[in-house]
């Protein structure tokens, strides 16, 4: 185990931990950390490993400025070969106790590191489509039923009954969508992971995809979304980082449905 440029931060504040990625990465020039004025970036090596950090700010919030410049810089080392990106925020007591984090998890920090190489991370997310109400009316019996109820008898009951109903719908129309996505962009990926729940929100599923597939999953993805707007907005983001393929939870692309 070595460490590069080894030593306390002199605020002993700590080490602001941007990401992990393979010992000689080098670090980009172009790109800065958190702070005001950010801190000179550096690596702290284990064995195979290495973590680029800098020295934590006194201070630390999540400023539009601080977000933005630690993803810059994860975006920059992307450039360079695979990252294991931290969240924002995650600072290491010191460098003693980093160095001990970095060995104990050496392989399977290794074995991530092989799984996201030439790749990228794209989340979708599949919500209601709230402003399709003419064709969910059209296409739903039990809403049209209440519709015309409330028409005739009017009153705070009936809109409670139709609100309810017409939420509902749009909510189921919203998931059955999402699942027919997943089956069309699985396929594309090397591996996809379920992030968590978002209120309002039908399906949240990011995808391992390689980067040269970065732009093709994206316009497969806006086909179908233009084909189906009458039953989901689907929004796309990225490429990203791969933070949802450190670790657990990455499951392989479940296989096709129906031969397609």
């Amino acid at each position: 185990m070595r460490a590069e440029g080894r030593g306390r931060p002199a605020d002993g504040g700590g080490l602001y931990v941007y990401a992990v990625v393979r010992a000689g990465t080098p670090l980009p020039r172009e790109a800065g950390g958190v702070g005001s004025p950010p801190p000179p970036l550096r690596t702290v090596r284990a064995g195979t490993v290495a973590a680029v950090v800098s020295a934590a700010p006194a201070q630390l919030r999540a400023r539009r400025r601080d977000l933005l410049a630690h993803q810059e810089l994860l975006t920059h080392l992307a450039g360079s070969g695979p990252v294991l990106p931290m969240r924002f925020g995650m600072v290491a007591p010191d460098e003693d106790a980093l160095c001990a984090q970095l060995a104990a998890a050496e392989a399977s920090h290794l074995a991530d590191l092989d799984r996201v190489d030439g790749h990228v991370e794209m989340n979708v997310k599949a919500l209601p489509a709230h402003d399709s109400l003419a064709a969910l009316v059209a296409g739903d019996a039990t809403v049209r039923r209440l519709r015309d109820e409330t028409r005739r008898r009017p009153g705070y009951e009936a809109n409670v009954r139709l609100g309810a109903a017409v939420a509902s719908a749009l909510a189921r129309r919203a998931a059955e969508a999402g699942r027919r996505a997943l089956r069309e962009l699985a396929p594309m990926a090397r591996a996809t992971a379920g992030g968590p729940e978002v209120p309002g929100c039908a399906l949240n599923v990011s995808f391992l995809v390689g980067q040269a597939d970065g732009d093709r999953f994206r316009a497969t993805a806006e086909r179908f979304a233009a084909a189906h707007r009458d039953h989901v907005e689907l929004r796309v983001a990225g490429p990203l980082a791969c933070y949802s393929f450190v670790g657990a939870g990455t499951q392989s692309p479940p296989a096709p449905v129906g031969g397609a």
